[in-house]
């Protein structure tokens, strides 16, 4: 027998969740457990950062796509490419190409980003800490040290202020 691999298809804008529904119930129908093995919508916790307040939403990593581990063969081919809302595999021509164990790794790791609603030239305000109160311009935003600095102004020249993402929001 084949060996199962993972398949990108492409699907309309939204219908990822249906999709994977819809094979899933086929597999079952059509008894296919052995050869479409999983049908996944990576997902990913993105940390949303608005008005102040943190919180963490699950969003999808790959919009448009599902992700499915398969033996690949006319069948599963097939039952696949004929799903309500796929518009067909990823790869040149009508040739499914197979994803590479390096890229199903990096799909496996990675920390959640941060999502945050101002962005460089945006007026805030300080939330907490020794600027409280205090209304500034964001000047730049570091995404790796979750922090922004922003200009404030101080005896009538503007001074840079480094504060963490969760110390502003937006005016």
């Amino acid at each position: 027998m084949a060996e199962a691999n993972w398949y990108v298809v492409h699907t309309y804008s939204g219908y990822e969740n249906k999709v994977k529904m819809d094979i899933e119930k086929t597999i079952e129908n059509r008894k296919l457990h052995d050869q479409i093995l999983e049908v996944s919508v990576p997902m990913q916790d993105v940390v949303e950062l608005k008005d102040g307040k943190r919180r963490t939403v699950a969003k999808k990593m790959f919009p448009g796509y599902v992700l499915i581990n398969m033996v690949m063969n006319d069948e599963t081919w097939y039952v696949v490419r004929n799903t309500r809302g796929v518009t067909g595999f990823v790869g040149p021509g009508s040739k499914p190409v197979p994803l590479s164990p390096e890229e199903i790794e990096a799909l496996a790791g990675g920390e959640s980003p941060v999502v945050v609603d101002f962005e460089v030239g945006d007026l805030v305000t300080v939330t907490s800490g020794a600027w409280e109160g205090t209304a500034g311009v964001v000047a730049s935003i570091n995404e790796s040290k979750q922090s922004v600095i922003i200009h404030v102004d101080m005896f009538g020249r503007e001074t840079p202020v480094e504060l963490g993402f969760d110390e502003i929001k937006k005016l």
